[in-house]
Formats: C-alpha cells, sequence, structure tokens
C-alpha cells in the first residue's frame, strides 16, 4: 500500500460523523455556561470534561486536536491561533529566565527572529549550529540547557536532519526535543524518532488552500518510571506531573502558555483545517512527486535547483534513507542576483508571489527582500540567504505546467 493511502480512510472517517451533521460542527462561543456553582469548580479542578473558556479550548478545536494527537501518535494536543503560536506555546511552558535553547539547522524567519531577538529579551539564550555540528551540540549543552529544536526540512537551506541521532543527544542529556514537522506531515513522524514535542502551522500544507490560520503542538505520554521531565531541570513539571500523569505536558502547555499569552485556535479555522486535513494524504503524495519531478527537470536545464532528491545535493543519501516519503513541498532556485531573480518573478505567469508555502498552488518568493530583509549578512550565510534566492513551494498543478513556466521565465 501506498504509505499515504492509510490515511486517507483514517481522516475522513475521523472528521464525518455518522449520525446528525456529517460536517464537523462550528461552535462559535467565546465562553461557556457551567448550570451550577459545582460543575463550575469540577470544570475548573478538571474532574469534569466540559469547556471552561475558548481561550482554553473549544468544542470545534477539540475535535481537530484529537485528530492531529492520532496523526503524530502523541497522548495529546493543543491547537493555536498561528505556527508561531504553536512555537511559542511549546517552548514558552518550558522556559524561563536564564534558560538555553539549542536551536539546529535552518530556520524560518519568524522562529529565528524569536530565538535570536525576542527571547534575548527576557534572559533565554540561543545558540545555532548546523544540522551536522552533532559534536559541537553535545557539547553546548549545560545545567541551563531546556530544549533542543530544529525544523524537519531546512526551510528555506533544504538542509536535511539526523533526527534520530539528535533524538539521542536530546535523550542522553535529559533534554526537551521539539521538532516543528510543519513541511513533513506523514511523511516524518518526530515521536516516533523520539522528539518530545512535535510543531506545526496548520496553515501550511495541512489546510492547505491559504484560508485558515493556524498551529497546533502535539505532546508525547509522561513515562510511569523515569522521564526527563521528572528531573529538576524540569521542576515546574511536577505539580502538573502529580495531579495528571501521562498527560503532564499538554495541561502545563495550556495553563504556562494559552492561558497566560493567549495564542488560542479560532473555532471557524479549527473546522476549515479538519476540511484539509480530509485530503492531506492525496495532496502530500502528489505533490511530493511532483517537487521530485520539477527539480530534476529544472536542474537538467541549467538552473541552479536546490533539493534533497537531487545527487549534488549533500543530504541526498540522508534524503533516499530517512525521507523516503518527501521532504515537502519545498525547493530553491537561485538566480545569481536579486534582479534576475525579480526578473523570473515578474515572468511567471503560474506562481503566486507570497510569503505562504504548503498550498494548493505553486508559490514563490525572493527571501532576502522579503522575510530575511532585516537579517544580518551573518545570519543570511548561516540561513543559507543568498541575494538571488527564490523559495518555491509547489502545489497541485500539473508538473509539466510548472516546468514549460519556469523555464520559459528564466529566459
Amino acid at each position: 500500500m501506498n504509505h499515504f493511502e492509510e490515511y486517507c480512510t483514517t481522516f475522513v472517517q475521523s472528521i464525518g460523523s455518522k449520525e446528525g451533521a456529517v460536517s464537523p460542527s462550528v461552535t462559535n462561543s467565546a465562553s461557556f455556561a457551567y448550570e451550577t456553582p459545582e460543575t463550575a469548580e469540577g470544570i475548573f479542578d478538571g474532574s469534569i470534561k466540559k469547556p471552561l473558556y475558548s481561550r482554553m479550548g473549544n468544542p470545534t478545536t477539540a475535535k481537530l486536536e484529537n485528530i492531529m494527537a492520532e496523526m503524530d501518535g502523541g497522548i495529546g494536543a493543543v491547537a493555536t491561533s498561528s505556527g508561531m503560536g504553536a512555537t511559542a506555546l511549546a517552548t514558552l511552558s518550558l522556559l524561563a529566565c536564564g534558560d538555553e535553547i539549542i536551536s539546529v539547522g535552518g530556520l524560518f524567519g519568524g522562529t529565528y527572529a524569536l530565538f535570536s531577538e525576542t527571547l534575548v529579551r527576557f534572559g533565554i539564550k540561543t545558540h545555532f549550529f548546523d544540522v551536522d555540528a552533532l559534536e559541537e551540540i553535545e557539547n553546548a549543552i549545560n545545567d541551563n540547557t531546556k530544549i533542543i529544536f530544529l525544523e524537519s526540512v531546512g526551510n528555506p537551506n533544504m538542509r536535511l536532519p539526523d533526527i534520530t541521532k539528535i533524538a539521542h543527544i536530546a535523550d542522553k542529556a535529559a533534554i526537551a526535543f521539539i521538532v516543528d514537522n510543519t513541511i513533513t506531515p506523514l511523511s516524518i513522524f518526530p515521536l516516533k524518532l523520539g522528539a518530545d514535542i512535535v510543531v506545526y502551522s496548520t496553515t501550511k500544507i495541512i489546510a492547505g488552500n491559504s484560508s485558515a490560520l493556524g498551529g497546533c503542538a502535539v505532546f508525547r505520554a509522561i513515562n510511569e518510571g523515569e522521564d526527563k521531565f521528572k528531573s529538576l531541570r524540569y521542576k515546574e513539571l511536577e505539580k502538573f506531573i502529580k495531579n495528571t500523569g501521562k498527560m503532564a505536558l499538554i495541561p502545563n502547555a495550556k495553563k504556562r502558555a494559552l492561558r497566560d499569552f493567549g495564542m488560542s485556535a479560532n473555532a471557524h479555522a479549527s473546522y476549515q483545517t479538519m476540511l484539509g486535513l480530509e485530503t492531506l494524504a492525496l495532496r502530500m503524495d502528489r505533490i511530493i512527486q511532483s517537487v521530485e519531478i520539477v527539480a530534476q527537470e529544472l536542474d537538467k536545464n541549467g538552473i541552479n535547483v536546490n533539493h534533497p532528491s537531487l545527487e549534488k545535493h549533500p543530504h541526498h543519501q540522508r534524503y533516499l534513507d530517512m525521507f523516503s516519503n518527501g521532504c515537502g513541498t519545498l525547493l530553491t532556485i537561485d538566480m545569481g542576483s536579486k534582479e534576475k531573480a525579480f526578473a523570473f518573478l515578474n515572468k511567471t505567469k503560474l506562481a503566486t508571489i507570497t510569503a505562504n508555502i504548503g498550498d494548493s498552488r505553486t508559490l514563490a518568493l525572493h527571501m532576502a527582500s522579503t522575510i530575511y530583509r532585516d537579517f544580518d549578512a551573518k545570519e543570511k550565510e548561516f540561513l543559507g540567504i543568498t541575494d538571488g534566492l527564490i523559495r518555491i513551494s509547489i502545489g497541485l498543478e500539473n508538473p509539466q505546467d510548472i516546468i514549460k513556466d519556469f523555464l520559459e521565465s528564466t529566459k
């Protein structure tokens, strides 16, 4: 069976209902009535499982969370207002002033700015390393290290991490390991590879059509015996582990981030995201095949393409061994200069120029003049941002039409 086929049944059966309204209902209410003070008490102490307040969760969003947790093999999930909301929730629920993050590989510009600029203002330091700098990563761990963070595929440098090896480093040091899996849902399952938390911008390929802003964090269960989160390094989790056991990471995230920072998911966006999930497996399968076809053909025609499916890529063998189900919708082309990149973008009739990725339609963006415009030369070099770099997110169009349009746009 095709790897993606098994999820076609899972998603449509999980999202649709057999009785009453087939499509998920949208609960458009900010607050919920408790009926009696006893019920209110039970809801607030967790003994009664009913909605508390939409900042802490909504019935429509709860359905999405259950499906996302099932998809990744987690004990539970928390949906958020955006992908950055999911990253903020996962990290800030564990961090305090004086703590440190180890960030591995290429990063989306918003995440890099969060780590390198915003969190610094609150006394949280981040060390940045290339995906292959395993010895340096291990040596950088100290008593203040709380999180190792990476993206499953470098966005936009297209470098691939050895997730299993980095998970081993995190486990050996008893450090929380978070993977941003936005680009590779269904292709990579980070919790099975050793991650503790997985984050997504569901705005991207999961929703798939630019209609719903959202994010999600999926959590593993706390082990009954020894567990890294039971150490003094994570002493703030002690009361949650005592009260909720294996579920502890979820109430911690909801109370320490969702409640206090308010990156709550919108019910209608959660509904739209579920509609996207129904076709995710079909879209991922097609787009991953198209990405390889487009990358190979553009490369043959002398265009400077960066994608791990190409033999020239430094992580080509890792792609074959560990990313056999693809590495998402992205590839990049380097036109050599800003002027040539702009000329390409002005000529293309097929690509939509936007900062989004993972859409049903092919998207393109010049990196240096947009998302990374405020980054200095050293930061751009580390993140793989050159003057002529264009990030491409391949869509559902016929790959031959994409190739034809791109080749004509380079003339």
